[in-house]
This record gives structure tokens, C-alpha cells and sequence, in this order.
């Protein structure tokens, strides 16, 4: 990732005067949608691009170390050997860009990564993922255990009360302390754009989020009923491209929940090719929250190499 967000001051007054105007927003979100996507070899050549940005993920209630460990082994090997050979592509150390957990689980995936070899980044749920609705204290500490455990990543979700209801300074705030918490470990901040009501209260929770110190930007948890949508994402695009322009500090973006096809990553990144420029088509800057996509992506790149799709059982989880 790049070097960490220092955040800037929250300027309320700028942050009152923000219009956002829907019916562009859906407008280009129609106009992306229609882009064409790349044909044959540059298709899977962008496929791979979309593995490697990809955050693998389990955050179920029956995540056991078990299942952890088939993640993170998926994660490492993330396509088929013998079809990576026969692309030329076994030897460029593909990976996913990271593995997310619950915060119980990280010590799980360091462990089998660390004896797998794998510097592979392992990412965390934190601050009572997915409602943020325990008490700031509790949050805060479940930050320093995902850390102290080994989690390079966390990804917060910011407190919808304080957005729904225009507090946006006590957002910063806790932002801000959730930052501090991080340390070292980079933040990627869950605005669960799905609760916000208004593309308006997206954009500004976004300012609020960089100007606090994130990192990263996410959509959503996965778990909220209306995920990562491209007009969602376009606001935020914009909302990054903004930030970028008055501070000259790059913020990552990541889309979650809902995405399932690899026909869905490649209008992901052609989304991002197009509002911010190739500079954020690396993991550093764009990440893909999954736990099935991957599957699907692995069976076009079958496809590809052998002419015949593979059924799921050829391809298993690891």
C-alpha cells in the first residue's frame, strides 16, 4: 500500500456547502455500465489484474481455523498452477491482496500464512463489524487486539448515527482515534453506503473519512440489504479525486459485498480506469471485498486456457 494517510483538518464550513447532483451520478453510473470490457487474452489479463486486488474473505458465524486456513492457502495459490502455466504466468507470484477476517480469527491466518512463507497482508473487521453500534471503548480495544494479533489491515466501519444525524465532527473524532489504534496497520473505513440515505451524506461521510486519516474507503460491509452499487461508487470516486486535488494525498477505494462475477470486476476496474486513472488500478489503491468471486473469475481463466468451462468442483476453494 502506499504510505499512510496523515488526514488533514476537517474544514465544516467547505463540508456544509456540498451538493451532489443525482441525476449526473446516474447518469455516468448508466454510461459505465455500457463501456465494452476487454475480449479473449486482454480480458484475462485484466482478470488477473482483478485476483490481485482482491481482499479474500470469510465473515460468517461458523468460521472455524479450519476454513481460515483453506482461505489463506487460496489466497497464496489464489489460480490453478497448471493454468498459470500455460499462460506464462506460474512464476510472477500471484497472490490475492490480502485475507479478511473477524478480529478472533486473525491469529488463525497468521499462523498459516507465516508457516506457508507468505508475507501476505491479513486484513481485520473491527469496531463491531457490521453495525459499529458497541461502545467506542470496546471498539477501540478490538482495534489494538486485531493489531497486537498481527492484522496489517483494518477495516472500521464508521458509526451511521453520526452520519444519518450530520455529527460529523464526533465522526472525525472517532475516526481519528480508530487511527491512532491502527498504528502502523493501514485503515480502510466501512462507510455502509447502503445506510446513508443521500449520494450528499455518501460524499461527505467520505470527506470526513479521508480527512480523519483512512487509508481506504469501502462501500459497505456485505451486509447491509443494498451493497457496493456504481453510483455509490462514483461518488466516492469523486469524493477521492477531490481529496487527491486539495491535499495531494492518494486515498484507495474498495468496493464490497454483491460482487460475484468476473463479467462485475472487469466494470470495476474499468470504473476506476476511468474516474481516477491507471495510478489506482494497483492493490495499493483499489481493492475487491470477495469471498465468491474469485471462484468465477478461475473458471473464465479455465475457459480461456482449455476452451471448456470447468465445473465448480474442478476448482475448488483449496
Amino acid at each position: 500500500m502506499s504510505g499512510r494517510n496523515p488526514g488533514t483538518d476537517l474544514d465544516l464550513e467547505w463540508l456544509s456547502k456540498v451538493r451532489v447532483n443525482t441525476q449526473a451520478v446516474l447518469k455516468r453510473a448508466q454510461h459505465i455500465q455500457g463501456l465494452k470490457v476487454p475480449k479473449k487474452q486482454w480480458q484475462t489479463a485484466w482478470l488477473l489484474k482483478a485476483v490481485s486486488c482482491i481482499d479474500l474473505t470469510t465473515l460468517a458465524g461458523d468460521d472455524t481455523p479450519s476454513n481460515v486456513h483453506r482461505l489463506c492457502v487460496k489466497a497464496i495459490q489464489p489460480v490453478r498452477y497448471d493454468l498459470l502455466k500455460k499462460m506464462d504466468m506460474h512464476d510472477k507470484g500471484l497472490t490475492t491482496a490480502a485475507v479478511c477476517v473477524y478480529p478472533a480469527r486473525v491469529a488463525d491466518a497468521v499462523k498459516t500464512l507465516k508457516a506457508a512463507n507468505s508475507s501476505l497482508p491479513v486484513a481485520s473487521v473491527a469496531t463491531g463489524f457490521p453495525a459499529g453500534q458497541t461502545l467506542l471503548q470496546t471498539r477501540l480495544q478490538e482495534v489494538h487486539m486485531a493489531v497486537r494479533d498481527g492484522a496489517t489491515e483494518i477495516d472500521i466501519v464508521i458509526n451511521r448515527t453520526l452520519a444519518l444525524t450530520g455529527q460529523w465532527e464526533a465522526m472525525y473524532n472517532e475516526i481519528r482515534q480508530f487511527r491512532e489504534a491502527c498504528g502502523d496497520a493501514h485503515m480502510k473505513t466501512i462507510l455502509a453506503t447502503g445506510d446513508l440515505g443521500t449520494f450528499t451524506n455518501i460524499y461527505k461521510a467520505s470527506m470526513v473519512a479521508m480527512m480523519a486519516g483512512s487509508d481506504f474507503i469501502k462501500t459497505s460491509t456485505g451486509k447491509e440489504t443494498v451493497n457496493a452499487t456504481y453510483p455509490v461508487a462514483i461518488v466516492m470516486l469523486r469524493a477521492i479525486r477531490d481529496y487527491f486535488l486539495r491535499t495531494g494525498h492518494k486515498v484507495g477505494f474498495k468496493p464490497a459485498g454483491g460482487i460475484r462475477t468476473a463479467q462485475e470486476s472487469l466494470v470495476w476496474l474499468n470504473l476506476i480506469k476511468d474516474e481516477l486513472g491507471n495510478d489506482w488500478l494497483h492493490p495499493h489503491l483499489f481493492r475487491l471485498g470477495a469471498s465468491s468471486l474469485l471462484a468465477d473469475i478461475e473458471r473464465q481463466i479455465y475457459h480461456y486456457v482449455t476452451g471448456q468451462y470447468a465445473a465448480y468442483h474442478e476448482l475448488p476453494m483449496a
